[in-house]
C-alpha cells in the first residue's frame, strides 16, 4: 500500500473516532449486546431494532476504546443500516477475514468501504479492536433482548 492510501486509510479512521455515526441508544431495541476486551479495556454496547422483514431497522453503538474500535463500530453501524440479518452476517465473514489478512469474498463498494481497516492485519493485537463491534452485533443477534 503506498503511503498516499496509508495516510488516506488513516484520516478516515481518524475521522470515524472522532465524529462516531450512529452513536447512542436505539429506543426500543430489539436486539443488545454487550462487548469487553479484558486486554485493552475496549467496550462497546450495541443496540438495534429489527423490522417485521428482518432487516436492521435501526443500530447504534456505544462505547470508549481506541480509535481503530470506535472507528469499525461507526463504520459497522453506518453499513448495517436498512440491512438484511443474513446480509450482516456475510459482512462481518468477509470483514473479519480482511481484517486477519485472509482472501475475503467482500466485493464492490462493501469491499472499498471496509478497506480502510485492512492494514489492522499487519497488527495482531489491534484485530480484536476492529472486531470487538461485529462479534458484538452477532451476540446482539443471536441473544435478543
Amino acid at each position: 500500500m503506498d503511503d498516499s492510501l496509508r495516510e488516506l486509510y488513516q484520516d478516515v479512521i481518524l475521522d470515524h473516532s472522532r465524529h462516531p455515526r450512529h452513536f447512542g441508544v436505539v429506543e426500543g431495541a430489539t436486539h443488545k449486546g454487550e462487548g469487553h476486551n479484558p486486554l485493552c479495556g475496549d467496550r462497546v454496547n450495541v443496540t438495534m431494532a429489527l423490522d417485521g422483514e428482518g432487516r436492521i431497522a435501526d443500530i447504534k453503538f456505544e462505547g470508549k476504546g481506541c480509535a481503530i474500535s470506535q472507528a469499525s463500530a461507526s463504520l459497522m453501524t453506518e453499513m448495517l443500516q436498512g440491512r438484511s440479518v443474513e446480509d450482516a452476517e456475510k459482512l462481518m465473514g468477509g470483514f473479519l477475514h480482511l481484517v486477519k489478512g485472509e482472501e475475503t469474498e467482500l466485493a464492490g463498494d462493501d469491499r472499498e468501504r471496509l478497506e480502510v481497516m485492512a492494514g489492522v492485519s499487519a497488527f495482531p493485537m489491534r484485530v480484536k479492536c476492529a472486531t470487538l463491534a461485529w462479534h458484538t452485533m452477532k451476540s446482539a443477534l443471536e441473544g435478543g433482548s
